[in-house]
């Protein structure tokens, strides 16, 4: 019995690991890598199609993202997890399927322009379709006969709906252990959703270290206080809240917070303002928590229900599912609060609504979660006074406000409580979906708070469960060959200039037969832009 670390060694996304057991191989997570890297992923010993099993903790593409290109490279075992994180993953690997196939049409009509190789999508619908229809889900609790030799169950972890720490156990020659894979942990006092439940005991445990050496604070903000201030300021002048948001879980959590706004009675100069919730992906997300209520539901949101009271529905909420009905939506100038994706402001329908609104000065954009360097949620919210939507150029007048998210994701402090609630401390805890610096710390603060052995494996990295002897840390290969990782870090950032370039170019071709006046303009700013650079 041996397990293989894959992906999200020394990183933060890609999660993947296999367990070589009882004759079957079983991946737990399949997950896509999103964002820079700065290690190689050593590639699966074995073929797609000699997978038997996928254990999936959760719905988030990082961790289920890559089960339908494991399907098109001929898997055809069963995916295991919890209904509602099946559920999310019906309508979220479809999402990212279409996005696959999407920019594959978008480089392809510039590959055909330019004479240059045609671009195939990562996986395409049909891919997800037949990924989708290898799921088998199961109740959390539920312990389950995979195999001969191999059982699981899944606990509610508390990170997003349905997500799952998995138990695993294993017997082979009359030897048993038990593994207990964390998946991403959950943090304490979320709406709606459970906090982590405790497991009582393992051999092994593999953790995430997302926020491995980070601390959330103590305090726990007044968001519903929060937000009512800036619905109120922003009615008084007139205007509309829009607020970028993320389609699963983050949107959920507004509307939330919004219906319990009205059902106090905390605005009542503006009793019955509309909520617009325009994001396809997002409406059908909330169905799907209001379907795993029992499953899922913390007992606040339950007592909610039990007294009659959907936790996400309330007089005034909107929803748009058509382009026509999105364009709507701004054609309507009383004050309203519109909630859209992408959360970041990269994509999708909340580039429109920004377009409408970013410009007046009584309306406010109000961002509820992390915005990434470079995308255009983070220029916004330091401080950019014009952005390019649409080939406009557009005034930033509006308000911008942040309201600090519920982070879905444990701390330091929430990773370590987990811990501690095995009764007996394991043999060994591998440390797993961190950066690279952070598995490294958590794994010595394991050790010393919860004085057990903790290692952090790179990938390819391997341990022998029968005798707990690490046969393998992995191989810790930068993506550039040999470059050391400050080099890499910094290889990675002029890629990312040189993109810019590239983008830049594409923007001059797209303006040929401007007027003459805005090409010398353009000119010039391109002119003035390398001087200051060309050093």
């Amino acid at each position: 019995m041996k397990l293989t670390f894959i992906g999200a060694a020394h990183e933060v996304t890609g999660s993947c690991h296999l367990l070589e057991a009882c004759g079957k191989r079983v991946l737990i997570d399949c997950g896509m890598e999103q964002g820079p890297d700065l290690y190689e992923n050593q590639k699966l010993p074995v073929t797609a199609a000699e997978i038997d099993y996928v254990l999936l903790t959760h719905a988030h593409i990082d961790h289920s993202g890559n089960i339908p290109l494991l399907c098109k490279q001929g898997f055809t075992g069963e995916v295991v997890t919890t209904f509602a994180t099946s559920d999310l993953c019906s309508i979220m690997l479809r999402d990212s399927a279409h996005i696959q196939e999407f920019e594959a049409q978008w480089r392809n009509r510039k590959a055909r322009r330019s004479g240059g190789e045609l671009y195939e999508p990562v996986y395409t619908m049909a891919d997800a379709d037949a990924a989708i229809q290898r799921f088998a889900p199961c109740d959390y609790e539920q312990t389950i006969d995979l195999c001969q030799g191999i059982k699981v169950r899944f606990n509610d972890m508390g990170h997003l709906l349905g997500s799952a720490s998995i138990e695993v156990w294993v017997t082979e020659e009359d030897v048993t252990k038990k593994i207990v894979f964390s998946g991403d942990v959950g943090n304490t006092n979320q709406p709606i959703i459970r906090d982590p439940q405790p497991v009582k005991e393992a051999d092994y445990v593999v953790i995430e270290s997302t926020y491995g050496d980070r601390l959330h604070g103590d305090e726990i903000p007044d968001y519903v206080g929060e937000f009512t201030r800036i619905l109120r300021e922003t009615f008084d002048r007139g205007g509309n809240v829009v607020i970028p948001s993320f389609a699963v879980g983050r949107t959920q959590e507004l509307l939330y917070f919004i219906r319990e706004i009205k059902e106090k009675n905390l605005l009542p100069e503006y009793p019955a303002f509309e909520v617009y919730v325009d994001s396809p992906l997002a409406i059908e997300a909330t169905t799907i928590f209001n379907k795993n209520v029992r499953s899922c539901f913390d007992e606040e949101a339950l007592a909610l229900v039990e007294q009659g009271i959907n936790p996400l529905l309330f007089p005034g909420l909107k929803t748009s599912i058509t382009t026509e009905e999105s364009k709507q939506i701004n054609l309507d100038d009383r004050p309203k609060v519109i909630i859209s994706a992408s959360g970041m402001c990269e994509a999708g329908r909340i580039r429109h609504h920004l377009k409408h609104n970013l410009w007046r000065s009584e309306c406010t954009i109000c961002f509820v979660g992390y915005q990434a360097v470079g995308t255009l949620g983070r220029k916004l919210l330091e401080g950019a006074q014009v952005v390019k939507l649409f080939g406009e150029t557009i005034s930033v007048n509006a308000r911008i406000e942040s309201i600090k998210g519920i982070s879905g994701h444990a701390d330091m402090n929430g990773l370590l409580a987990w811990l501690e609630g095995f009764e007996r401390k394991p043999d060994q805890v591998i440390v797993v979906h961190g950066e690279d610096t952070v598995t490294e710390s958590f794994a010595q603060t394991v050790e010393e708070r919860i004085h057990c052995p903790a290692f952090a494996p790179f990938s390819g990295g391997c341990i022998d469960l029968a005798t707990g002897e690490i046969l393998s840390e992995g191989l810790r290969i930068p993506k550039k060959a040999s470059e050391k990782p400050a080099r890499a870090k910094a290889r990675a950032a002029f890629e990312r200039v040189v993109a810019a370039a590239r983008r830049l170019m594409e923007v001059v071709m797209k303006n040929e037969g401007l007027s003459n006046r805005d090409l010398a303009k353009f000119e010039s700013q391109i002119q003035n832009l390398a001087d200051k650079w060309d050093r």
